[in-house]
This record gives C-alpha cells, sequence and structure tokens, in this order.
C-alpha cells in the first residue's frame, strides 16, 4: 500500500496514466484527469524527488539485439563482507543487466544477458568466475518471461 501521507488521489491517478504510457504528454494526462498541466508537471516533480518515480526510460528488446540467452545465476562469496567490491566489478560487466542482494544460499543473484552459448561460457568463465571473493555461482537459463510488471498503483 502506498503511504497516504505521500501520495493522493491525483498523484495516484497520474501515475496510472503514466504506467500505461510513460512518454504521454503532461497537457494529455491533464486533459485525461480534468487537471491543469501545472499541477500534472508540479506532481511528477514531487514524486521524483520523493522517490515513487524513479524516472522514465525506454525499454530494449533484448532478443532483437541479438542477445538470445538470458541466465539467472546466484552467487556464493567467499566472505559476505566483500560484496561492495564484487558489486562494483559486476557492474563493469556490460552482460550483467541485475544485481540483488538476497538471502539463503546465496549473496548475490544477477541477470545474465548473451548472444549465444559460447558468449554465456565466457561471460561466466572468463569475466564472473575470474572476480576475487567469488567462491562458486550457479545459473539457471531463462527462457523467457511469462510477465513483468511494476507494483500496483491501488486507487
Amino acid at each position: 500500500m502506498i503511504n497516504e501521507d505521500l501520495i493522493d488521489e491525483y498523484d495516484k491517478n497520474i501515475l496510472l496514466q503514466l504506467e500505461k504510457d510513460g512518454r504521454k504528454p503532461y497537457s494529455e494526462i491533464a486533459k485525461n484527469l480534468n487537471i491543469s498541466n501545472t499541477m500534472v508537471h508540479q506532481r511528477v516533480t514531487r514524486l521524483k524527488r520523493i522517490g515513487v518515480l524513479k524516472g522514465a526510460g525506454i525499454i530494449l528488446d533484448e532478443r532483437k539485439l541479438g542477445y538470445e540467452w538470458s541466465a539467472f545465476t546466484g552467487l556464493v562469496l567467499k566472505e559476505d563482507s566483500d560484496s561492495k567490491v564484487i558489486i562494483e566489478a559486476l557492474r563493469k560487466i556490460p552482460e550483467v543487466t541485475e544485481c540483488y542482494y538476497i538471502t539463503g544460499q546465496y549473496t548475490l543473484y544477477i541477470r545474465i544477458v548473451a548472444k549465444s552459448s559460447e558468449h554465456m561460457r565466457s561471460v561466466l568463465y572468463d569475466k564472473i568466475d575470474h572476480i576475487t571473493g567469488i567462491l562458486k555461482t550457479e545459473s539457471m537459463i531463462d527462457f523467457g518471461a511469462a510477465f513483468k510488471r511494476n507494483v500496483s498503483v491501488e486507487l
């Protein structure tokens, strides 16, 4: 549930409009919601400032760009205290697109994209396995997302 002290009905409705189309002009949002352009602009600016809106960007189709392979990989570290250094090393590998702190048998969980099985092998064995502090990796091939979505903006 959204903190009601931070978000009101106008904010929720603006978020719903942006969720449908993040590039929708503020003037169109204002018209759809029967409010002023200025109000939409001020609300979006505030939502960004308080961290509810983290920005707008494009979504690339990895497969159409030639990245036919994707894997989720759990990382076991020699020392969990080395995680910041390891994360910085992972950040330098362009094929690593996501990195999460998790609980359980792994310290970190990453997502890797690659153009082929050989490319995936190279990323895992030649790049990731050579990062000091990584004890072990375990990968699961990703066959595609059944769905992806944002959290609900409840009204």
